[in-house]
């Protein structure tokens, strides 16, 4: 079947006739991919930075975003049927016994460093025509989201990031008295760094949650992903035409910045604008080798004297996959125009050079379409 690879020792991509997988046990599950979504990651691995392919393997099939179709299951699994739309996991456990974490369903906390990442590290992704895996790293997706669904991995960056949120400031009596329950950000102000796909769709889960929202992003105002923002209920403001400072003062007290970037030097200037009591999540990861100066005695004094915290987060379990899929519906049936335009072009796979080493021409998302 074909599949799009990275060799890292020879630093070449190639589309080339991997072997198509079986099932070998009573407890796994074929699925045919149907879209595969292209991010900054799978372009980092392109210019060999990271990724590594599986042992015994000289290529890594890359690709993490998915949505498929399940073909064949096992005999023992029953959650999950042939026909079901689903989109898989990427990180799997490792296989310390001591992994706290990993025992409980948590690889995203993995203890060890020992984990492997479908499309990523030591274990081939989602960019071919079928993949085999156990059905507990598969997302069952309702058929109305088939056109969008493809969203729901890089969507599970924001709520992973948003469970560590309301789980770090129960420090604090943070959610407003007057906040319900479907929209505890009642009361409280969000600046989202960057529009790209994971900035938009954490702004989408923000607003809905309540927040007032924010898009601070480079590219002048207005523009189509200024446009798009607005359209949901967010405001965007230009990086290049407002300074950190007026944006700080044109939001208020901001309560939480949610990192969506991966930008060192605009991050770290903006987090001197966090607020008292503020939480910034970080979700971007720079390529490695390069250094930035920083303000480090302003932002120690302002972690310190303001109580505010900073965390990471990366990956996402199966909690955060199913909220993604919860409130994905949501985006659909109140904005379903902006959601679709995330999705900005499908491609065949026989165009994945122009979508992993070309020069980027804009838009938000690009998709692979295989079956």
């Amino acid at each position: 079947m074909r599949a799009v690879a990275v060799y890292q020792k020879e630093e070449k991509i190639q589309l080339l006739d991997h072997p198509t997988p079986q099932i070998s046990s009573d407890n796994e599950v074929k699925v045919k991919v149907l879209e595969v979504g292209i991010c900054g990651t799978d372009r980092e691995i392109c210019t060999f930075v990271y990724g590594a392919p599986p042992v015994g393997s000289s290529y890594l099939v890359i690709g993490h975003e998915a949505l498929g179709e399940v073909v064949e299951v096992g005999s023992a699994v029953s959650s999950v049927r042939k026909g079901d739309l689903v989109v898989p996991s990427v990180r799997r456990p490792c296989q310390h016994s001591e992994c706290q974490p990993c025992s409980q369903e948590l690889q995203d906390f993995c203890a060890t460093g020992d984990f492997v990442e479908r499309g990523i590290k030591m274990y081939h992704g989602y960019m071919t025509e079928y993949f085999v895996d156990r059905p507990q790293y598969l997302n069952q997706v309702p058929a109305h989201l088939r056109d969008v669904a493809v969203l729901v991995e890089p969507l599970t960056v924001a709520e992973k990031g948003l469970a560590q949120v309301w789980k770090t400031q129960e420090r604090l009596p943070w959610v407003r008295k007057n906040a319900t329950l479907a929209r505890p950000g009642e009361g409280l102000n969000a600046v989202v760094l960057g529009a790209g796909p994971i900035g938009i769709l954490g702004a989408m889960a923000l607003v809905a949650r309540g927040f007032r929202t924010f898009v601070y992003s480079r590219s002048p105002k207005p523009n189509p992903k200024s446009e798009l923002v607005e359209s949901f209920g967010a405001e965007y403001i230009s990086a290049k035409q407002v300074s950190s400072v007026d944006m700080a003062a044109r939001v208020g007290n901001i309560d939480l910045i949610y990192e969506a970037s991966g930008i060192s030097s605009f991050n770290f200037d903006v987090m001197l604008q966090l607020g008292q009591n503020g939480i910034y999540i970080f979700t971007g990861i720079p390529a490695p080798g390069k250094s930035i100066p920083v303000f480090g005695d302003q932002l120690m004094r302002n972690i310190v004297l303001k109580n505010q915290a900073i965390v990471g987060t990366v990956n996402a379990d199966r909690r955060a996959f199913s909220n993604a899929i919860e409130d994905l519906s949501y985006f659909k049936a109140h904005w379903p125009a902006a959601l679709s335009q995330i999705i900005t072009s499908r491609k065949s796979i026989e165009e994945y050079r122009d979508l992993l080493v070309g020069e980027e021409k804009g838009g938000i998302k690009n998709v692979i379409s295989l079956h």
